[in-house]
């Protein structure tokens, strides 16, 4: 770098003023280049470059306050939803409970619906079974009497006579008179 610095503060590299040439020194000419080049874009550049920066910077600070704004706006909409969850979570556990209760209510009122109609079923069993015992009853009756009826009839046949048969006959019939007297 020294020697492109006192190239270009030397004058014995720098053609004569009245003569038109060439610089052959790449380093020399780049260096003298590059200055001019940045000098120019320093002073010039220095406005716009600073409007830029400025209205970088308001995008960057807009930026910023619509994030905050945005943030707030989430913060506030999860606050909302986090209450409207705690909400919910009382409600459904209001309902888990009534659900319970109702589903012991239903439950009971079940078993006791069921007893009920066992203690009928029972009921009813036992209606029909003393219905039958009577049935029962009546008919061995019935045919214990037709039994012995027939039987007595038979011991009647067998030991009346026509003599025996016309004495039962003359006794009815005065029993029959006899009544018939009384009430006249």
């Amino acid at each position: 770098m020294k020697n492109g610095t006192d190239s270009f503060l030397s004058l014995g590299h720098w053609p004569s003023a009245g003569s038109f040439g060439f610089n052959t020194d790449i380093l020399a000419t780049n260096l003298i280049n590059l200055s001019v080049v940045l000098g120019l874009l320093i002073f010039f550049g220095k406005g716009v470059l600073s409007d830029l920066l400025d209205n970088r910077k308001q995008r960057i600070l807009n930026s910023i306050r619509n994030s905050e704004e945005l943030r707030e706006g989430a913060i506030e909409q999860l606050e909302k939803a986090r209450a409207h969850l705690r909400k919910v979570e009382i409600e459904a556990d209001r309902f888990r409970v009534d659900g319970y209760s109702e589903i012991e209510r239903k439950k009971r009122n079940l078993i006791d619906s069921t007893y009920k109609t066992l203690e009928e079923l029972e009921n009813y069993k036992n209606e029909t079974i003393h219905f039958e015992q009577k049935k029962a009853s009546t008919q061995v009756r019935q045919r214990v009497f037709q039994q012995a009826l027939q039987k007595a009839l038979t011991i009647l046949k067998s030991c009346l006579n026509s003599e025996l048969h016309l004495r039962t006959i003359s006794a009815n019939i005065a029993i029959l008179e006899a009544r018939k007297e009384l009430r006249d």
